[in-house]
């Protein structure tokens, strides 16, 4: 059986890296899609939301902003994305913290570039906090 290799990279360090992958599934300017072993090679715009990994007994999932994928005919998956994250590692305390900082950023609205930025964090957080609530329900089996 073909399998994928994933590897996920921001500027900051190398997120995720898996081979042995039955399915990945990806959240693209085109839609969702979902890639399987024997894919045709592709390039495509990454957008905000969730990565999920699926290998026979394990599913990883983790989130992303903008970037880029590229699939190469052997199977190998490449995203570069301006931030990504294991939902795994996603600390609820911290990200409900960046998030009522950038809501408060964005009623005292100082500038429109600083509105613009704390826009885009909000957005982030409120990912993050989604993708590590749906993670902490299918653990405890909710």
């Amino acid at each position: 059986m073909n399998f994928l290799k994933l590897r996920i990279s921001s500027p900051e360090k190398l997120v995720f890296e898996e081979s042995e992958l039955l399915s990945v599934t990806i959240p693209t300017a085109n839609g969702e899609i979902t890639i399987l072993p024997g894919h045709i090679p592709l390039v495509s715009k990454v957008i905000h939301g969730e990565i999920v990994a699926r290998k026979r007994d394990k599913e990883h999932s983790l989130i992303t902003t903008e970037g880029f994928l590229k699939l190469s005919a052997a199977g190998e998956i490449e995203i570069l994305s301006d931030y990504a994250e294991r939902s795994e590692d996603i600390e609820i305390a911290k990200v409900e913290r960046a998030k009522k900082l950038a809501e408060e950023t964005m009623r005292e609205k100082k500038s429109e570039s600083e509105f613009i930025l704390a826009e885009a964090e909000l957005r982030k957080t409120l990912l993050e906090l989604k993708i590590a609530q749906k993670r902490r329900s299918k653990v405890k089996g909710i």
